[in-house]
C-alpha cells in the first residue's frame, strides 16, 4: 500500500501563472555533465546539440542544478521527491543488491495522475533491486513502461528492453528506439500528457552512433581508437540524442508543440574518460564535488521567460515542480517548487544538499558521503576523511580547501553553521 502520509496532495489550480494543462515532457541524457553542454561555459571540445540549444536560448538556463553523483539516485529523488537517506537509493542500484526503490512511497506518477493527466516513462528506469519484479514500473504508476529496465545496455544496437512487463529483444538503436515510442505515445494522447523520456545516452559503453544521427564521419569505428580517446565518440553520442530529440520536437503538431514544456536534464557528472583532468584532481561521475553533482538544466515552453537563473535546484525539486505544472499541489521538506523561476520570480530554495552512499561502502572509484552549499560555501564531508571547504564563487572547480593550511575563526563558524544545516535536513 502507498504511504501517502509521506506528503500532501491537493488537485488545485497551478501556483505559477504558467498557462492552464500544458504538456511536460522532461528528458534526462545519462552521464551528461556541465562540461559536455556549450549552453554552459564550462569545459571546451563540447557536442554540438542545437535543438538543446535552440531550448537554451528560448528558456531558462539554471546555473546551479544539481543532481547525485550516479544515475540510481537522480531518479529516486525525481520519483520521490525525497532525499536518498530516506528512500534508501543513494547509490546505483544494482539488479542483485537490495537497495532498489520501494513502491510504497507515492510517486510523482501518482501526482500526475491524480491532476487529470495521462503518464508514461520511456527508456532507462535503474531502479529495481533484486527483489522488484518486471512490474516494478506499474507499481509507480507507470502503467505502459517500455525501456531499459537496467542501468546500461552493452550494445546500443542490440539489447532487451520490457515491454508489457516482460523482455523482448531490441535490434535498434536505443537513443532512436525511445524517440520513435515516446512519437508514438505522445501522438496518441488527446488531454493533457506528462512523459518521462530517459534515453541512455551518452552513458558507455562509448561507440561511433549511426552515420545519419551524426557529423563525425572521419572518426574509425575501431575498439583501439575509441579506447584511446573516447570524448569524440561521447559527443558523437550526445550529437545524435539531440539529432534525435529534434526528430521528436518536430513530429508534434503546432498546438501540442506550443502548449508543451520541456525540462531537459542531466543525471549526474561527466563520465572521468571523457573530462580530461578538467576537474583537477577531484573526479567527475561518482564523485560529490562539483564535477559529480553540478548539472545542466534547461526548462522551456509556453510562459516561460527566457534567461539564465542563478537559484538553486536540485533534483528533488522536480517532483514539486512538475506537480505544480499539473495543477497539483504537493508538501514535503526536500522539494521545492521552482514553478516561480520560470516567470520571473524565485525558488525558496536557499541551500544544495547532496548524498552518495550505500551499505556495502563506495565502488572502485567513486566517493561517499554528502555535500552542502549554502551562498557561495561548500563543505564537503567524505566518508573517512577530513571536512573540506569550498569557495565556490572565486574557486568553481574545488581546487583549494579552505581547511587544508589550518583553520580560522570565520572558517570555523562556516563549518559549523553548514553543519548544522545539515543536521537539520538529515534530522538528526
Amino acid at each position: 500500500m502507498k504511504n501517502f502520509l509521506t506528503l500532501l496532495v491537493l488537485a488545485l489550480p497551478a501556483a505559477t501563472p504558467i498557462q492552464a494543462a500544458p504538456n511536460v515532457l522532461i528528458i534526462i541524457a545519462d552521464d551528461m555533465g556541465l562540461d559536455a553542454s556549450r549552453c554552459y561555459a564550462v569545459g571546451q571540445q563540447q557536442a554540438t546539440m542545437p535543438n538543446i540549444e535552440a531550448l537554451c536560448d528560448t528558456g531558462v538556463v539554471f546555473e546551479n542544478a544539481y543532481a547525485a553523483p550516479v544515475c540510481s539516485p537522480t531518479r529516486a529523488t525525481i520519483m520521490t521527491g525525497q532525499y536518498g537517506f530516506r528512500t534508501g537509493v543513494g547509490a546505483t542500484v544494482s539488479r542483485n543488491g537490495e537497495n532498489g526503490l520501494s513502491s510504497d512511497m507515492t510517486s510523482l506518477f501518482d501526482v500526475v495522475s491524480g491532476a487529470g493527466y495521462s503518464s508514461n516513462l520511456i527508456g532507462k528506469w535503474h531502479l529495481a533491486g533484486a527483489e522488484a519484479g518486471l512490474d516494478h514500473p506499474s507499481e509507480f504508476g507507470v502503467s505502459d513502461y517500455w525501456g531499459l529496465f537496467s542501468g546500461t545496455a552493452r550494445n546500443y544496437s542490440r539489447w532487451t528492453s520490457v515491454a508489457n512487463e516482460a523482455e523482448v529483444r531490441v535490434n535498434e538503436y536505443s537513443t532512436t528506439a525511445f524517440t520513435n515510442r515516446a512519437i508514438d505515445w505522445i501522438g496518441a494522447q488527446d488531454g493533457p500528457w506528462f512523459l518521462w523520456l530517459a534515453y541512455n545516452a551518452p552513458h558507455a559503453p562509448f561507440h561511433l552512433p549511426p552515420a545519419e544521427l551524426h557529423t563525425a564521419h572521419d572518426l574509425l569505428d575501431s575498439r583501439d581508437a575509441i579506447a584511446a580517446n573516447p570524448l569524440p565518440y561521447y559527443n558523437a553520442m550526445l550529437q545524435a540524442l539531440d539529432t534525435e530529440i529534434g526528430r521528436l520536437f518536430a513530429s508534434m503538431d503546432p498546438e501540442t508543440r506550443e502548449n508543451t514544456i520541456v525540462i531537459f536534464l542531466g543525471d549526474n557528472g561527466s563520465p572521468n574518460q571523457v573530462t580530461r583532468g578538467f576537474y583537477g584532481d577531484h573526479r567527475a561521475k561518482g564523485s560529490i564535488y562539483e564535477g559529480g553533482t553540478h548539472v545542466p538544466l534547461i526548462v522551456a515552453g509556453p510562459d516561460v521567460q527566457a534567461g539564465r537563473s542563478d537559484d538553486f535546484v536540485t533534483t528533488t525539486d522536480l517532483f514539486a515542480t512538475i506537480a505544480g505544472l499539473t495543477g497539483a499541489q504537493v508538501s514535503m521538506p526536500d522539494s521545492y517548487d521552482f514553478g516561480p523561476v520560470l516567470t520571473g520570480g524565485q525558488s525558496a530554495r536557499d541551500y544544495i544538499y547532496v548524498e552518495h552512499f550505500a551499505q556495502d561502502g563506495p565502488s572502485r572509484g567513486d566517493m561517499f558521503g554528502h555535500a552542502l552549499r549554502q551562498n557561495d560555501y561548500k563543505l564537503v564531508l567524505e566518508q573517512g576523511a577530513q571536512p573540506e571547504l569550498y569557495n565556490l564563487a572565486i574557486d568553481p572547480r574545488e581546487a583549494t580547501d579552505l581547511l587544508a593550511d589550518g583553520v580560522s575563526a570565520d572558517e570555523a563558524a562556516i563549518v559549523a553553521r553548514l553543519t548544522a544545516r545539515i543536521d537539520v535536513i538529515r534530522g538528526e
